[in-house]
């Protein structure tokens, strides 16, 4: 099991990865360096082996697939994952990897977007972007997370071995974040200088379709871990809905006793029951989340408790 490992997913990134892995050697002299290339065109995978990393590859297009590769296969004490576009200084990385170590940390966020992220990016709807993902999560999730879609992070063993990575693309992130507030992990904050790409690298996240994709697993992973909140609205929606429709049939009923509308009747009656099934929905899937937590307690301990013995195995080689 290594100390520290730090993980690179790269796509076409030979403009900076030799940079990257540099400076991560000068930051963390004891890391051992993967970069997992992820089918790329130019010379991303000769530049990193030439610079010392462990190369590996990730077939499946795209950073989800490449982060559930990654944690499969890498066993450490504390991983730190960057991207590998030279956006963001290695030298806050023994920070973050300390409160991993030292702290309890399960996951350390590099806090953009409280320092340089605004004045360095140039893309305005991407600036908009992570404003608006920020703010429905923190208020969904009763949370406070500085930055939910930086690449910046540092996570514990446990963190690694039970994250169920579901997503493929750059929602990735999102879905980490959620999977940490969710089960009441140990979250903190680094605040880290950003920078823009340098000329010639060329980012591969598309801000509509890409963005479009987090705010669908926002949706997504609130109706899965908040499913009472989510079928209770849906509840009141349809709920007001049919009293609406079913208030000119009650009012033309009162003043000449006949029910004129029936099709209306018989339509607000169904969406009315469809409110109810929609509450008692929620209460069950509420109840069935509450087991799924139970039971992620259990696994979560039993991960703990392996990264212990390994860690007194490689204690006991040492000696």
């Amino acid at each position: 099991m290594d100390k520290v490992a730090v993980l690179i997913p790269c796509y076409n990134e030979e403009k900076t990865i030799a940079k990257v892995i540099r400076d991560a050697k000068q930051s963390l002299p004891e890391a051992v360096i993967y970069v997992y290339d992820n089918n790329s065109t130019d010379r991303t995978a000769e530049i990193a082996l030439a610079e010392g990393a462990v190369l590996r590859h990730e077939y499946m297009q795209g950073k989800g697939n490449v982060i559930r590769r990654m944690f499969r296969e890498i066993e450490a004490r504390c991983y730190i994952m960057v991207d590998g576009d030279d956006t963001y200084p290695m030298e806050f990385a023994p920070e973050m990897v300390d409160k991993v170590l030292n702290h309890n940390a399960d996951m350390v966020v590099g806090d953009r977007l409280s320092s340089t992220y605004f004045e360095e990016n140039k893309r305005p709807f991407h600036n908009m972007g992570n404003s608006l993902v920020r703010a429905s999560i923190n208020h969904l999730f009763g949370c406070k997370v500085k930055d939910i879609m930086t690449g910046f992070r540092a996570f514990s063993y446990g963190f690694v071995k039970t994250f169920p990575v579901l997503s493929k693309g750059f929602e990735i992130e999102t879905e980490m974040t959620i999977h940490a507030v969710y089960n009441h992990m140990q979250i903190d904050n680094v605040i880290v200088e950003y920078r823009d790409r340098p000329e010639g690298s060329v980012s591969k996240l598309n801000t509509y379709s890409d963005g479009f994709r987090v705010l669908g697993t926002i949706f997504r992973l609130y109706r899965d871990y908040k499913p009472f909140g989510f079928f209770s609205i849906l509840s009141v929606v349809l709920a007001v809905m049919a009293i609406l429709f079913f208030i000119p049939v009650l009012v033309e009923f009162l003043g000449t006793g006949l029910v004129l509308k029936f099709p209306t009747l018989i339509v607000c009656g169904f969406v009315m029951m469809a409110a109810i099934q929609s509450f008692f929905a929620g209460l069950i899937l509420s109840n069935m989340a509450m087991k799924n937590r139970r039971d992620f307690e259990y696994r979560f301990t039993q991960v703990c408790e392996r990264e212990k013995r390994q860690r007194e195995g490689n204690k006991g080689e040492e000696q």
